[in-house]
């Protein structure tokens, strides 16, 4: 029986005739990708790869080594396509993207829209990024502020996206899916809640206590304490403060902000009842204005003239996209990640509308849309996946 070492050997053996054989697939996939570019074929042939799997799998002998030679297979096509979407974006063949790099956002005399009342987190995030003088004004619900920029009745929208606690705000991730608004900014500010209730109050009168949801979840320790206490969910932490105001009913209190607490007139009964004293909440800044393109001389859509916007520093881009329903389609996409070098920092799903059990992926990374390896990526993930959206560079 032949020595560790001498199978080491002849190992190593079968491996240089791979790797030279691998170069030398890959150096007739090169030549595949300049006869595509030539000549306007698409990248992916998903037949092709099919019935090429299929075929390598009939040439081995056991059930093992066919499911192995199927994962080596399917690995190498995705090499040669990435090499392939490569090609195309040297060669100019990217196709234009709705976007353009501005270097700074034009919002003077801007109407920024911010969902909830006045002192709601989301009134601070808004004056936290355009500045304490900003000219903002409130609608009720994120479906309203994302109304208002769509028809023109606010440039810019700033609204909840993630907590650091609670986690995303679903509603937003399918609000941006349905509308054609984006992003081209964020900010993070901390939470920091208080309860509140009309001057005089003792925490002995209280039995009931509205917040968001989400707020009343992120002072869960506090108010398990007080487990007398009913707790009633409504839209915003700034609007239950303005609800006890307004029904001046001294067994009320609201989880809100020591801001809110203040522009309402509330009395601070119990301060920083968060569980965690480190949560805070991400905002964007969402927009669905659009900058004129004149460098065109023969434009065929009104996406050719007028795009979107991304600041030229911008560090980081979110997109969307569904997946066909297949083995290892979402191993495949966020392999274009890796193989450009891009790190990815979110990735979240929420169900497609009308398809059970079927998801859309939203996907934070570092980059800007003027980098070739975004550009590249961008390419390859367009191609591979289902109703890919860029949701905003910022």
């Amino acid at each position: 029986m032949p020595t560790l070492e001498e199978l080491r050997i002849r190992l190593d053996d079968v491996d240089e005739q791979m790797v030279r054989l691998f170069e030398e697939r890959m150096s007739i996939c090169e030549e595949v990708g300049e006869y595509k570019v030539k000549n306007g074929r698409k990248v992916l042939d998903r037949q092709r790869e099919r019935d090429k799997l299929q075929e390598v799998a009939g040439k081995v002998s056991t059930d093992f080594n066919k499911k192995a030679v199927q994962e080596l297979y399917d690995q190498l096509m995705s090499m040669s396509r990435k090499l392939q979407y490569q090609q195309l974006v040297k060669a100019g063949a990217l196709g234009r993207l709705p976007f353009i790099g501005v270097s700074s956002l034009d919002d003077k005399n801007a109407r920024i829209v911010f969902p909830g009342t006045e002192g709601a987190y989301s009134q601070a995030a808004t004056k936290n990024y355009f500045g304490e003088d900003c000219n903002n004004f409130y609608v009720r619900t994120f479906r309203d502020a994302m109304e208002a920029i769509e028809e023109g009745a606010a440039d810019f929208a700033v609204l909840p996206i993630e907590n650091s606690t609670a986690g995303s705000v679903d509603e937003m991730y399918d609000l941006l899916v349905e509308f054609e608004n984006y992003i081209v900014g964020e900010t993070i500010i901390p939470i920091v809640n208080t309860l509140a209730g009309l001057p005089g109050t003792e925490l002995s009168d209280i039995q009931r206590v509205y917040s968001k949801g989400v707020a009343l979840m992120q002072a869960s320790r506090f108010l398990d304490e007080h487990g007398d206490w009913q707790q009633i969910s409504v839209a915003n932490t700034a609007i239950a403060a303005k609800k006890v105001l307004d029904e001046q009913d001294k067994t009320q209190a609201a989880v809100c902000s020591a801001y809110a607490a203040k522009v309402h007139g509330l009395a601070v009964l119990a301060d920083n009842i968060n569980d965690d004293q480190g949560n805070s909440t991400r905002f964007i800044v969402a927009t669905n204005q659009t900058v004129s393109y004149t460098h065109l001389t023969l434009p065929t859509t009104a996406s050719d003239v007028y795009k979107r916007q991304f600041l030229k520093d911008a560090k980081k881009i979110s997109i969307c996209f569904e997946l066909p329903h297949e083995s290892g389609s979402l191993y495949h996409l966020l392999s274009h990640f890796i193989y450009n070098d891009l790190n990815m920092t979110r990735i979240e799903s929420r169900p497609v509308e009308g398809k059970n059990w079927e998801y859309r992926f939203f996907i934070d990374f570092e980059g800007n849309l003027a980098d070739p390896a975004v550009k590249n990526a961008i390419r390859g993930l367009r191609e591979e996946s289902i109703n890919l959206k860029i949701l905003g560079n910022y």
